[in-house]
C-alpha cells in the first residue's frame, strides 16, 4: 500500500482552493495526464466523478465519491478504476484572511500485482505532483476582489 502527505502553503483563500479541487470539470486545463472527465453526481455534500488518465499513452480512469465539508476539507472513496484500495481527504486550513495550507493525503493499493508494475510508477508521478499543480493553478488565476475593496 502506498501513501502519500504532500502540504504546503498557498497564498490564497482557503475557499478558493477548496473551489478549486471540487472544479473537477476543470482538470483537464491545468493537470497534463488528464484527458477528461465526468461528474456523476453533484450536490453541496458531494462530488462523485471520474477522472481519465492518460500519460503518454497509457491510459486508466479513477472515479471518487468525495464528500465535501466546505471549506475546510474533502475526504476521498474510492468508486471504480485499477485500485484494491484508495482513501484520501483534501484540507484546506485558512492562514489568515488571504492564505492557506493545502493537504493532501492518500492511502492506495493496486487491485493487481500488473497493475502495480505497469500503473505504479505513473500514478505515483501523478499524485506526487498534484498539490504543485493545484497552486500552480491558483496562482496563474486572477485574485478575487476582497468584498468592501477597491478593485
Amino acid at each position: 500500500m502506498a501513501t502519500v502527505r504532500k502540504s504546503v502553503i498557498v497564498d490564497r483563500p482557503a475557499r478558493a482552493m477548496f473551489d478549486l479541487v471540487d472544479d473537477v470539470e476543470s482538470y483537464p486545463q491545468f493537470l497534463p495526464w488528464c484527458a477528461g472527465t465526468r461528474v456523476y453526481e453533484r450536490t453541496g455534500e458531494l462530488t462523485v466523478a471520474r477522472l481519465d488518465i492518460d500519460y503518454h499513452g497509457l491510459a486508466t480512469h479513477i472515479a471518487t465519491r468525495n464528500r465535501k465539508h466546505a471549506p475546510e476539507r474533502m475526504s476521498l472513496d474510492f468508486v471504480e478504476g485499477p485500485f484494491e484500495r484508495f482513501k484520501g481527504h483534501w484540507r484546506f486550513v485558512p492562514l489568515g484572511e488571504q492564505g492557506c495550507r493545502v493537504e493532501l493525503a492518500l492511502d492506495y493499493a493496486f487491485s493487481s500485482v500488473a497493475f502495480e508494475a505497469v500503473l505504479g510508477p505513473v500514478f505515483g508521478h501523478i499524485v506526487e505532483t498534484l498539490v504543485e499543480r493545484f497552486v500552480e493553478r491558483a496562482e496563474s488565476l486572477p485574485r478575487a476582489t476582497p468584498p468592501g475593496s477597491r478593485a
